[in-house]
């Protein structure tokens, strides 16, 4: 199956103060990593990146086929990506760049995934926390964590499953969500904790300390 990868770095990174995806891990950026790993399985990869990284930087200084502006939202910079992507591809993987650790197996494990029949397939790591429902920093209810799991990208979509989902309209944290509102079945695979997105100063330092072990 012909495989395409949309890596999303479009972010403005309110809560890191800065472009994140573009902060240094073992002398990369975060986002060359990114797209290092999506290259395992891909056949194209789209790299959606913020207005002035695009007109300064060529596709190839990341390592991606092909470069586009991202949008306002995540959900948007992700339909700017897939109006990138070529109609026959079969496959379409969704990963964001600011999971540098994400694995080529990570990513081989989703795309097999959807290859062997199911609509979606996203990585799932099961939560060890206890979970508490907060309202005005008082605890209103403990949540009953059995079958509740944390999900992470990259997430693989039958092709013709992702764009019917963003062709309805709508918004979601990810795109499965999008996928799940049009009643389509997603598939869970072991995620990985080592996967961590970063977010915060001290998200990059954890990703940092992670990448040297």
């Amino acid at each position: 199956m012909t495989v395409w990868v949309v890596v999303v770095a479009a972010g403005v990174g309110h809560r890191f103060g800065g472009l994140k995806q573009f902060a240094e891990i073992g002398g990369r950026p975060l986002v060359d990593w990114s797209v290092e790993a999506a290259r395992s399985v891909a056949d194209g990869i789209v790299l959606v990146v913020p207005a002035d990284v695009a007109r300064a930087d060529p596709p190839e200084s990341h390592g991606a086929d092909i470069v586009v502006v991202g949008r306002a939202t995540r959900t948007g910079s992700v339909r700017a990506g897939l109006d990138a992507v070529p109609a026959d591809a079969e496959v379409i993987v969704v990963h964001d760049g600011a999971r540098p650790l994400a694995s080529p197996m990570l990513f081989r494990s989703v795309v097999d995934a959807v290859t062997a029949g199911a609509a979606a397939a996203v990585p799932g790591v099961a939560l060890a926390d206890t979970v508490k429902r907060v309202d005005d920093g008082a605890v209103v209810s403990t949540v009953e964590r059995s079958g509740l799991m944390t999900v992470q990208t990259p997430q693989a979509f039958r092709a013709e499953v992702l764009r019917r989902a963003h062709d309805a309209g709508g918004d979601a944290t990810d795109d499965a969500g999008l996928v799940e509102a049009q009643g389509a079945t997603v598939r869970v695979v072991p995620g990985d904790p080592r996967n961590v997105k970063v977010t915060t100063r001290d998200d990059l330092a954890m990703a940092r300390a992670l990448f040297e072990t």
